[in-house]
């Protein structure tokens, strides 16, 4: 039985899905497993074929070195991006396979949200090699990716909207009424001063 490293809450309306040491990068696939996470299955899916087609990017967070700058990345506030193209068909199987699974379990895969994918380190993998001094070596990596039930929080009521305490409403009542007083006395004064700066000269006839 394949283990998970996290568990849903709802068994019955989630959808899973694993894949063991594909031979893609670890840290490439890490960043895009990243970026899908909390979003709907048919966006994300959607969004990995824009990655394929170099119309979107993936934004490199951690694993950025040596990562050029990216034009697409700054609508998301980020500045290197990267077209991971395998690794986005790798994680774009994953989905594909967790709506299988949902189909299976009768969910709607239009509700499903991408709570929980995760990408993990595996032994590196060393073939042999022929007339070479370094070997090739490839940095598998097992990833998983959980999708739950989108849960809709009603709004709360009218009655039960949060009220400001009794004690910080007289604070606050004090301090405007302070406030009101000393703009009645600012502007009393500056007319005071304005009936002494003309003063009214009688001519005698």
């Amino acid at each position: 039985m394949v283990r998970y490293s996290l568990d849903p809450e709802n068994p019955t309306k989630s959808c899973k899905s694993r894949g063991s040491n594909p031979r893609v990068h670890f840290k490439n696939t890490r960043e895009t497993a990243q970026s899908i996470k909390g979003i709907h299955i048919r966006n994300a899916a959607k969004w990995l074929e824009d990655v394929m087609l170099q119309k979107q990017c993936v934004l490199f967070r951690r694993y950025n070195g040596r990562v050029g700058r990216c034009a697409q990345a700054k609508q998301w506030g980020w500045t290197q991006g990267q077209w991971p193209t395998e690794s986005a068909e790798f994680v774009l199987h994953r989905l594909k396979n967790a709506e299988s699974d949902a189909g299976l379990r009768g969910l709607d895969a239009d509700t499903l949200v991408i709570e929980h994918s995760q990408v993990n380190k595996a032994p590196k993998m060393q073939p042999r090699t022929y007339r070479q001094v370094n070997p090739h070596v490839s940095s598998p990596c097992p990833t998983e990716v959980l999708a739950e039930k989108e849960q809709i929080v009603p709004k709360p009521e009218e009655e039960a909207a949060w009220k400001i305490p009794q004690k910080k409403l007289k604070k606050r009542l004090m301090a405007w009424e302070s406030i009101q007083l000393q703009i009645n006395a600012n502007t009393n004064l500056k007319r005071r001063r304005r009936r002494r700066r003309y003063p009214v000269v009688m001519l005698n006839s």
